[in-house]
């Protein structure tokens, strides 16, 4: 099957699969979206220098990040409940990553749990944590990714509280409360029938799996909405990064920094790695494109730690712009959830067969013949962020 190329065929294919309620919970963000607008244009206003008649026969586009070779320096970001875009979804984009070299960061809100998808799998996995107010849980958490050879702990910071996402509200996702809402989604369902078939009929059983341990039976998608409001917990601060280094002795990455200030501290607390992210613009939809905030972040932190980035990235030539603006790897979501949407495992390997091609290419017309000769001197001069 020919697979769409673009992360605009792949959004398509998605809207014409997805009940409308799980399209605009991986397509939408906060308040009136402009985040998200914000990121891609910061991407999109990075302008490269062509280079010509260098010898870039031997383009290597391989990287090490955290103690693991990757074939291309790119990961699956964490997509909360992934496994309802596709029958038991997160095995499928696993293993499409897998196939490319990249590895996949599993997001706590997963549908499949950690032990079912390395039971099925034996790949090895990168996890990201939500701290919640029961430690006790957290504890089990880490001990189990730990158990199973998780060695790169990514800890989401940004997300004290939820933003309010107007989309998911119109749509049924998270409101109108009861038979209304209910109403929704089920028209969107019915209307569906491939998904319907493949996901919401032998998909099942639609529960968080990680999660499963304490929602006391209650694993309705509505009693996850309901608990993640009551559960993610406001209070974290940078003094609980103390817990966690005391139950996670693997590399620790924080995800959401936005400002050299917190980058500092960042580093001043011996993490091994952040995140230069904004949630995809699910947060807080105020603020400065991720490639806007990456280079003053990479500056203040320099090599005490990896600095990687997410934000607005559609393809591998948006993924060079990123490693010249200071990132040393690049984290892509709605790109794999669409993808995943589309065509399941064969969709998320094509496509990520594609961003490596897109990079190739980009750096052979930059003069570059390796991930490592990328820098900010390929940059043709500082991009016009002036939006």
């Amino acid at each position: 099957m020919v697979w769409p190329h673009s992360f605009t065929d792949l959004r398509r294919a998605a809207h014409r699969r997805l009940p409308r309620f799980l399209f605009d919970y991986v397509d939408g963000g906060s308040f009136a979206e402009l985040a998200i607008a914000r990121n891609v244009a910061a991407v999109r206003a990075v302008t490269l220098r062509q280079r010509v008649l260098n010898d870039v026969a031997q383009s290597d586009l391989s990287t090490t990040l955290f103690g693991q070779k990757l074939a291309m320096p790119l990961m699956l970001a964490p997509v909360g409940m992934g496994g309802m875009l596709r029958r038991r979804g997160e095995i499928q984009a696993i293993r499409g990553a897998h196939a490319n070299g990249v590895p996949m960061v599993l997001s706590t809100v997963t549908l499949c749990s950690v032990d079912e998808i390395a039971a099925a799998t034996q790949i090895p996995f990168w996890f990201q944590l939500y701290v919640a107010k029961d430690r006790g849980f957290v504890m089990d958490l880490l001990a189990k990714i730990k158990s199973l050879g998780c060695s790169t702990l990514f800890m989401t910071v940004d997300l004290p509280v939820p933003g309010p996402r107007w989309r998911d509200q119109r749509s049924g996702l998270s409101g109108p409360p009861g038979a209304l809402g209910q109403w929704r989604r089920w028209t969107e369902i019915l209307s569906h029938p491939r998904w319907s078939w493949d996901v919401g009929l032998l998909g099942r059983p639609h529960t968080l799996g990680n999660l499963v341990p304490i929602m006391n039976g209650n694993l309705r998608m509505a009693d996850f909405l309901r608990w993640s409001g009551q559960n993610f917990d406001p209070s974290v601060s940078w003094k609980d990064l103390e817990f966690i280094r005391n139950h996670w002795d693997g590399n620790l990455v924080l995800k959401g920094i936005m400002d050299p200030e917190d980058a500092q501290r960042v580093a001043d607390i011996g993490a091994d790695g952040l995140v230069v992210s904004n949630h995809g613009g699910r947060q807080l939809d105020g603020t400065v494109g991720t490639a806007e905030a990456l280079p003053a972040i990479a500056a203040a932190v320099g090599d005490r730690l990896t600095v990687l980035a997410d934000g607005g990235v559609r393809n591998g030539l948006d993924v060079l712009r990123m490693l010249a603006l200071g990132a040393r790897g690049v984290m892509i979501g709605r790109p794999w959830a669409f993808a995943l949407a589309a065509g399941g495992e064969e969709a998320v390997s094509h496509m990520l067969a594609q961003y490596a091609l897109e990079l190739r290419a980009g750096l052979a017309l930059t003069g570059c013949d390796s991930i490592a000769d990328v820098g900010p001197h390929i940059l043709a001069g500082k991009p016009a962020w002036d939006f």
